[in-house]
């Protein structure tokens, strides 16, 4: 399987309010930016869509690193939370109602056609991949003020 490292970022003006996503992928020598936004949302939901649109753009199953500064995508993802919450329908084990359902299903499905390892990478730090998709996150968020 081709090996895939992928960055993501989401960033939100106001919580909720305009926001954006930012991702980048990385195989060999090659690397792509993408990124988008929505008028009224919120900084999880950016972050759930940056990692569901760079895993859809990957034609075949792929081993991935993904690399994010949001624990909760990566913590979710890692400990197996989301998977839970799918299995309770969308309960969390508290019985509340699990955030953003629509969006963990799309990404459930598409972490489950690839190996997928996730890494916490501490946000507006020393990674510059990590603070370039931060830029492309806020700069997507800015053409909805």
């Amino acid at each position: 399987m081709k090996q895939v490292t992928i960055y993501t970022d989401g960033a939100c003006s106001g919580n909720p309010g305009p926001g954006g996503w930012g991702a980048i992928l990385m195989y060999g020598e090659h690397k792509k930016e993408m990124s988008g936004g929505e008028a009224s949302t919120t900084n999880n939901r950016m972050e759930l869509t940056a990692v569901i649109q760079a895993l859809s753009l990957l034609k075949e199953p792929c081993i991935v690193d993904l690399w994010s500064d949001s624990k909760y995508v990566i913590d979710s993802l890692e400990k197996g939370w989301a998977k839970g919450w799918r299995a309770r329908g969308w309960k969390k084990a508290d019985k509340k109602p699990a955030l953003n359902p629509d969006l963990w299903e799309q990404l459930l499905e598409l972490t489950e056609r690839h190996s997928l390892r996730c890494h916490w990478v501490k946000g507006h730090a020393e990674n510059e991949y990590n603070n370039r998709c931060d830029e492309l996150a806020v700069a997507e968020s800015q053409k909805y003020k």
